[in-house]
């Protein structure tokens, strides 16, 4: 229980944070210009999917089986998006190395919160 509440807390914050970074670039002409060669889709991949990651925070605090359901569609997607992304950067396009890094974090952390709720899954 007591691991439940910290990956809770965890994944809140995580997606506040994200939130907060994606809605800056999006919305602040400063943050946007500061970000220099952004990929759009990922950006308003994570910003959106922010709101989904204190979803599922709230839910993975009440151990719910929906909430390691969204998990596991949040890890997916992520790694589908960094594919695109993958796909994008051997295209050609212009990106940010730290985005490489951004999404290698995304994802390994998506995976193991996906897979430390997967006792939830056959609950």
């Amino acid at each position: 229980m007591r691991g439940a509440k910290s990956l809770s807390v965890f994944t809140v914050l995580f997606g506040l944070v994200t939130i907060k970074a994606g809605g800056s670039v999006l919305f602040v002409d400063s943050a946007r210009e500061a970000a220099g060669a952004y990929v759009p889709f990922v950006l308003w991949f994570n910003f959106v999917a922010g709101f989904g990651y204190v979803l599922a925070g709230l839910g993975v605090w009440q151990e719910r089986k929906w909430a390691a359901q969204l998990s596991v569609v949040i890890a997916v997607l992520t790694l589908l998006v960094f594919l695109v992304f993958g796909l994008h950067i051997l295209a050609g396009g212009l990106y940010e190395p730290r985005t490489v890094a951004a999404m290698t974090l995304r994802s390994a952390v998506w995976l193991g919160i996906a897979l430390s709720q997967r006792h939830l899954l056959v609950a």
